[in-house]
């Protein structure tokens, strides 16, 4: 229906381009959820809930399917396919898929109670799925995408089952009073990882990815304060207290701070727009209208970001000049949280410290307390052999250290065909003679801000947090 009616001449490229990477992402954390279903199904005792499990890993598998099926349709008929086509190799190899896979990872990850009963369904399922499945299908449709929706609001329709296997199965465990201290701490985790991992990626799709600019339109800031704050934090974890859970309501409130006050949304779409280089889809700059509506939502806002903007729209041509990120616009590249892996992009809130023999770098408080406290052994004196710990490469940085530029994109497999032309671009102009190439990126080192803050002195560490 919507080929016949001829949706694709209407949908704006802006949005199409910024599905490349939500649909990179959507299908991997539907089948982990799957995967979560046979890891609680053995912890949980009940078979009651044994049947709702079962029903939940059949709907987490269709919704994954759906969702790779939406994605071909898409390349099938955009006008830029580019990208659309290695979606699942591509968004782990890529500086902001990353993101994705952690929020993915985080349903499979630690024990079972803590990855699939909170992690996925008292908070993402609960919480985070209006913002994923209700606030995108919206805004696809107010750029003139009618697929989306049809296939997310189906999705979005599954989850008051899978919220209803969450409450049960956080009631049941409730039963044991010795499991309180460990839900606490999950609960904690859960909900930081999933806003920190959801809001910077959908709050950019919904604020940066759109065209329709009407002011009675909501910013995300009063979708979150709506479906979050009242909805998830006020109807649902508040009344949790009365069974003796405690609820770091701080985390909250902080949060709600990041994303009113801080910026927290436009700063990631800042850092995606700064990596344009090193992905698989293209980014448009903003425009006269887009100011307009963000000084209207967010006051203050083209006072802190509107000058980086108009020189990423002036740099977006290839014209003699560096990717902007290599250009001197008054933005220096962040470091990446080793918890959330979303850059430390709220410098006042960084923290740095050495752990586990490396130096590290997170966005916040919670973040540092994950992977300090949380991801360990034990967890204050009790045993949790589940949990591991955050290792490895984790920053998409880190891999790449001390390479040229045009080696990192051949290795990532972001070129196109013709064996020089980049899939990434920063505009959605379709004419060859504004596409940035291979040549463009010549004789540039990348070099990981980890790794020269892990070569640093104790001294040089600490006046550098200070300058950061």
């Amino acid at each position: 229906g919507a080929l016949r009616g001829n949706m694709f001449r209407s949908t704006q490229p802006r949005w199409m381009e910024w599905m490349k990477l939500f649909l990179g992402i959507s299908p991997f954390p539907e089948i982990a959820a799957a995967r979560a279903m046979p890891l609680l199904t053995s912890a949980v005792p009940n078979p009651e809930l044994h049947n709702g499990l079962v029903l939940q890993m059949i709907d987490e598998v269709r919704h994954s399917t759906i969702q790779m099926h939406l994605k071909r349709y898409y390349m099938k008929n955009y006008i830029d396919p580019a990208g659309f086509d290695t979606t699942e190799k591509s968004f782990d190899r890529c500086y902001a898929g990353t993101i994705g896979r952690q929020f993915a990872e985080g349903f499979i990850t630690g024990d079972a109670i803590t990855a699939g009963n909170i992690y996925l369904q008292v908070v993402a399922e609960t919480a985070f799925t209006n913002t994923l499945f209700v606030a995108m299908p919206s805004e696809a449709a107010a750029n003139g995408d009618y697929l989306l929706p049809t296939v997310f609001l189906s999705v979005q329709a599954d989850e008051s089952r899978h919220i209803s296997n969450g409450y049960a199965t956080l009631l049941m465990a409730l039963a044991d009073p010795d499991n309180q201290l460990l839900l606490e701490r999950d609960l904690q985790y859960a909900f930081w990882n999933n806003h920190a991992l959801v809001d910077a990626a959908i709050g950019t799709f919904v604020e940066y990815g759109t065209k329709d600019r009407r002011k009675e339109r909501d910013s995300y800031a009063q979708m979150w304060r709506r479906w979050i704050y009242d909805d998830y934090y006020r109807s649902y974890l508040m009344p949790l207290e009365k069974y003796g859970l405690k609820i770091h309501h701080e985390d909250i409130e902080e949060a709600w701070n990041r994303i009113a006050n801080k910026g927290y949304v436009h700063k990631t779409a800042q850092f995606f727009a700064t990596g344009w280089f090193a992905n698989f889809w293209r980014i448009d700059p903003l425009t006269e209208e887009d100011f307009e509506w963000f000084e209207f939502k967010y006051p203050g806002w083209y006072n802190e970001y509107g000058k980086w903007w108009e020189h990423y729209a002036k740099l977006s041509k290839p014209n003699g000049h560096k990717p902007i990120a290599f250009e001197d616009v008054g933005y220096v590249y962040p470091h990446r949280c080793w918890t959330c892996l979303v850059p430390c992009m709220i410098r006042e809130d960084t923290i740095m410290d050495t752990v586990d023999g490396q130096v590290r770098t997170y966005c916040s408080k919670t973040c540092h307390w994950t992977d300090k406290e949380v991801f360990r052994p034990t967890y204050q004196g009790r045993p949790t052999p589940a949990m591991g710990k955050l290792v490895g490469k984790r920053e998409w940085e880190t891999c790449y250290h001390g390479w040229e530029l045009t080696d990192v994109m051949k290795d990532q497999g972001f070129v196109r065909p013709d064996g020089k032309t980049l899939i990434p671009q920063p505009h959605v102009i379709f004419d060859d003679k504004y596409m940035w190439t291979l040549d463009h990126l010549k004789g540039i080192e990348f070099q990981s801000p980890n790794v020269l803050l892990n070569q640093m002195t104790p001294e040089q560490r600490d006046a550098w947090l200070v300058e950061y």
